[in-house]
């Protein structure tokens, strides 16, 4: 009998583990996440429930000059414009002050929101194991544990077809110069990885965060396509300005994969 692949990402009961943490935080990055803490207690007040990080900071994969600080925050009402541009504030505040982060930015939610049903396999999931909580009380309390399954699929990436129109217009709109053009290709090359990924996600049965990673999972299931991926997954990383880049996202590999994913896992629940 084959012998079962253990993926990475989950705990011995097949649910996906919470990435990132505290602990992993780099030395280098430990004074903005320090200063971060104490402007948005400043800044939030009693409006905040409860604040996260994510993306490569809390996992310990941050590169100096290079990465961004990732930070969500829960209210406890529903985020306003003046609670928009206290965030913005914020995040200007710590990108000037800091060299070792490359941007910051932060996502308001309010705490209805990220436990209403319609958001417990999309924003809840994000929340419960992508982030890390940094100050109130976490929601992952609240949250189901999650699987690698074709429902989570669909509710966190199953709306790339709805994406693809806003994508082209983002691509006119944008002046046709590397500074410009480069950040485009940074995000919508993770955004098709990490799409390409959660279509093979519940065949392959495991999680990563690793744009490289993710990549090499899908290639398993569509080798036709693998160094499509490849290539994304290393513009994600290390982004050019190249506009045939984004018009062979927009042209062609995100079209086939938006469809491949309906055929798939279904179109994921509309949003108000």
């Amino acid at each position: 009998m084959a012998e079962t692949v253990r993926r990475p990402g989950l705990d011995t009961q097949g649910f996906i583990e919470r990435e990132g943490s505290l602990g992993r935080i780099p030395h280098a990055f430990r004074p903005v996440v320090a200063a971060a803490r104490g402007r948005l207690l400043d800044v939030f007040g009693a409006r905040l429930h409860s604040a996260y990080l994510y993306g490569s900071i809390p996992r310990g994969t941050a590169r100096v000059g290079r990465s961004d600080l990732d930070l969500l925050l829960a209210l406890r009402e529903e985020p306003t414009a003046a609670d928009r541009a206290d965030a913005r504030d914020v995040d200007e505040t710590l990108d000037k002050e800091f060299p070792q982060i490359d941007g910051s930015g932060t996502l308001l939610v309010s705490r209805a929101q990220a436990l209403s049903d319609l958001e417990t396999y999309d924003l809840g999931w994000f929340i419960a194991c992508l982030c890390t909580p940094l100050l109130g009380e976490d929601l992952a309390e609240y949250l189901p544990r999650y699987r690698p399954d074709t429902l989570l699929a669909r509710e966190t990436n199953g709306d790339l077809a709805l994406l693809l129109p806003r994508w082209r217009e983002r691509i006119a709109a944008a002046d046709d110069t590397e500074a410009a053009l480069r950040p485009l290709v940074r995000f919508m090359s993770r955004r098709l990885v990490r799409t390409a990924f959660t279509l093979v996600m519940p065949r392959w049965n495991g999680w990563t965060s690793d744009l490289g990673e993710m990549a090499e999972a899908f290639a398993e299931y569509y080798p036709a396509r693998a160094e499509q991926l490849r290539t994304a997954a290393a513009l994600g990383f290390e982004p050019t300005g190249d506009p045939a880049v984004l018009r062979s996202y927009v042209d062609d590999l995100g079209p086939w994969l938006a469809e491949e994913y309906a055929r798939v896992h279904g179109v994921k629940a509309p949003r108000p």
